[in-house]
C-alpha cells in the first residue's frame, strides 16, 4: 500500500524507467488485479444505472464549522 499520493506524471516517468520485462510483469498484475475485482474493463460504463440511488445535500459545499477542524466537541 501507498504510504503518499503519487502525481499520475511522476507514475508516467517511472514506468518509463522500467525494463521490458518489468513493464510486462506490471501489466499482468494489473490485468490480475482488474479480473479479482470483478471488473469488466473491456465493457463501457454505463450512466445512470440506478437514477435516484444517491443523492447530495443542499449544504455540500458550504464550509464545515471549527470544530470540526480543530477537533472540539461541539
Amino acid at each position: 500500500m501507498l504510504k503518499s499520493p503519487i502525481k499520475f506524471d511522476d507514475l508516467l516517468k517511472m514506468v518509463d524507467t522500467l525494463s521490458p520485462e518489468e513493464k510486462r510483469l506490471l501489466q499482468v498484475h494489473i490485468n490480475i488485479e482488474s479480473v479479482q475485482s470483478g471488473v469488466d474493463l473491456s465493457k463501457p460504463r454505463v450512466f445512470d444505472l440506478h437514477p435516484g440511488a444517491m443523492w447530495t445535500s443542499d449544504d455540500f459545499d458550504d464550509p464545515l464549522p471549527d470544530e470540526f477542524w480543530l477537533g472540539e466537541d461541539a
